[in-house]
């Protein structure tokens, strides 16, 4: 079993942990439990009938499949990690949701628009920014 978490055959890449230089990247983990608040926070807005599981078996499966993407197209590296904080993400945007609507019964559904909204933009800028750093060349990826 290798030391750095991850399966021998470099085409199929799948770590436990996010792990760099041997320690937990706990940026990636933030990141993506950041990214997917707003999901959770649509995902209860567009169904607010749906029972508390229901929502989270959607957020689950979405990652679960942003995962297997990742892995079948070998589009970054797919770990643990990023499931468990997209899950949480969602998880936290539920929360969020049913919070918000217990301080602002009426009209909570436009305060989080706008705030879903904003944490959206955000997250497809830094999209953008990434995918243009990528291509003028500052950020670029070594393979081991």
């Amino acid at each position: 079993m290798p030391n750095n978490n991850s399966t021998q055959n470099p085409s199929f890449r799948f770590t436990f942990v996010a792990n760099v230089n041997n320690q937990i990247d706990f940026n990636e983990i933030f990141y993506n439990v950041l990214a997917f608040i707003p999901f959770g926070i649509y995902t209860s807005m567009l169904k607010p009938n749906w029972s508390f599981l229901k929502k989270i078996a959607v957020l689950v499966g979405v990652s679960l499949l942003f995962e297997g993407l990742q892995l079948i197209f070998a589009i970054g590296a797919s770990d643990i990690t990023d499931f468990m904080g997209n899950t949480l993400g969602g998880i936290m945007g539920v929360g969020v949701y049913i919070v918000f609507c217990k301080l602002f019964s009426t009209k909570a559904n436009k305060i989080l628009n706008v705030l879903a909204s904003i944490g959206t933009i955000c997250i497809v800028a830094l999209l953008l920014l990434l995918i243009y750093l990528r291509i003028s060349g500052v950020i670029i990826y070594k393979v081991s």
